[in-house]
């Protein structure tokens, strides 16, 4: 039984992939509820699927435009880069995932269940590590806008094209290896909590260093006399401010996700 040996898509499961799975086994329909006493609520898969290409090729735009404008080789745009990178796994693995429902649906893929429960968790795996490079990223461009505005003449000694690497190299390290143990050990409620805990953490982080940012910023403003100071402080207030309406939307997006976890 295919289901003993993955059962993870009960307990804990990222993807539609296995609910999709599990409601074929179960015969499951519209308005029934699941074993948590959550009403299901079906959404076409070729919705899905659009919304999956749509952010696809919006990453992908992202990601195109930084490696072809030299301007944008810094490492503020590395990280924003990496950020859509993040983005970018979910939107591959609900392409994929999508794909492979809609064929199956329509008769035109034979694929065994053992088969799927693998691919929902390795899709599992990277949804979970989107969410925590995602949110590693956004702390690092925190501090990163927080270097440029307070320690704006030391900036390009504190933040090299090499630590940047680094960082980016020690962040995607770890979101992997913490994504797969997530699921590995998918049966300790401590996965729940850590992930819970983790999002918790990012944003009290973020949301400090921006409001540091923006009341210091302002006081700052009154002092600096200075073209090229003013106008070098007005650019990376801008920034900051764009990458505070980014971190809105993400947690706008990801907050009912974290939210049905606790729940």
């Amino acid at each position: 039984n295919s289901s003993q040996h993955f059962p993870s898509i009960r307990h804990m499961d990222y993807s539609p992939l296995g609910h999709y799975l599990d409601d074929n086994e179960t015969n499951s329909t519209v308005g029934e509820r699941d074993s948590f006493g959550c009403v299901q609520i079906r959404i076409p898969q070729e919705l899905f699927l659009a919304l999956g290409l749509i952010s696809l090729v919006e990453n992908i735009m992202v990601i195109w435009a930084i490696i072809k404008n030299r301007n944008l080789h810094s490492p503020m745009y590395y990280f924003i880069c990496c950020l859509a990178v993040s983005d970018m796994l979910v939107s591959v693995s609900n392409v994929v995932e999508t794909l492979f429902m809609l064929l199956n649906d329509h008769g035109l893929l034979d694929v065994h269940p053992g088969m799927l429960r693998h691919l929902d968790n390795v899709i599992d795996v990277m949804i979970c590590s989107s969410v925590v490079s995602s949110l590693s990223f956004l702390c690092t461009i925190a501090a990163d806008r927080y270097v440029t505005i307070f320690y704006a003449l030391r900036y390009h000694s504190i933040m090299t094209t090499r630590r940047a690497i680094i960082i980016i190299a020690v962040v995607w390290l770890a979101s992997v290896t913490s994504s797969i143990l997530f699921i590995v050990y998918y049966t300790d409620n401590a996965v729940i909590v850590c992930l819970v805990t983790f999002f918790c953490i990012t944003l009290v982080f973020n949301a400090v260093l921006y409001l540091h940012m923006f009341l210091l910023a302002h006081v700052h403003s009154r002092r600096i006399t200075a073209f090229n100071k003013g106008r070098r402080h007005s650019t990376s207030m801008k920034g900051a401010i764009t990458l505070t309406i980014l971190l809105g939307v993400f947690i706008i997006c990801w907050g009912p996700f974290f939210l049905h976890l606790i729940l």
